[in-house]
This record gives C-alpha cells, sequence and structure tokens, in this order.
C-alpha cells in the first residue's frame, strides 16, 4: 500500500490562497490517480480533485472550478492543490488519495482510491 503524507494546511481568511502538498512513498506514480477530498463537520466526504499521473488528465468538483488547481512533480513524486480565492465553505480537512488504474469516469469516487494519507485541516474565517 502507498503511505501518502499530506502538508500546508492551516487557518487563512477569506480571499487567501494555500497550497496543499501530498507525497507518496511510492516508487513511481505511474499508473495510479491522486485525488483531493475533504469532508467538512458533519458533512460527507467530498470530491475536490484528481489528477492521472500518467497523461495529466485532471478533474475538478464544480465547487472549486476555477479556483483550485491541482498539478503534480514528477521527479517528487508529489501532487499538489493550488487553492485560491478561498471561502468559509471551503473549511474541511483535506485527504489526498491514489489508487491505480483508475478509469477517467471514476476519478471523483473515493471508493476507486484505496490508499488515504491522514488529511490536514484547512480553516477559512470570515
Amino acid at each position: 500500500q502507498v503511505q501518502l503524507a499530506e502538508s500546508g494546511g492551516g487557518l487563512v481568511q477569506d480571499g487567501d490562497s494555500l497550497r496543499l502538498s501530498c507525497a507518496a512513498s511510492v516508487r513511481t506514480f505511474r499508473t495510479y490517480t491522486v485525488g483531493w477530498f475533504r469532508q467538512a463537520p458533519g458533512k460527507e466526504l467530498e470530491f475536490v480533485a484528481a489528477i492521472r499521473w500518467s497523461g495529466g488528465a485532471t478533474a475538478y468538483a464544480d465547487s472549486v472550478k476555477g479556483r483550485f488547481s491541482i498539478s503534480k512533480a514528477n521527479a517528487e513524486n508529489t501532487v499538489y492543490l493550488q487553492m485560491n480565492s478561498l471561502k468559509p465553505e471551503d473549511t474541511a480537512i483535506y485527504y489526498c488519495a491514489t489508487g491505480a488504474r483508475i478509469i477517467i469516469s471514476s476519478m471523483s469516487m473515493a471508493r476507486a482510491y484505496d490508499s488515504w494519507g491522514q488529511g490536514t485541516q484547512v480553516t477559512v474565517s470570515s
């Protein structure tokens, strides 16, 4: 199983930016998809964004399109989530997850991913 470690969370104000990082222990992500999900208190786990390592196809939740951007650093086996124009409703624990051979139509489905990080808290104050 792949070990994942998120970092970069914190407390920011409405309109600020943050960049989350997800570093993986796997030697190569070549067949993997890496996704970001979030869970706010009292709410269900929600898809945020995902990227296929091979080819770089991306997917975003409608709620973050135009504000968040997912990218990867091949040499570092790291995926980034750049979050701009943050809103209080973005407050949640953010998790990165990965799975091998996830088809594009399943990139937003949590059940398609089999390795998860511990999560990092993002709090946006109004």
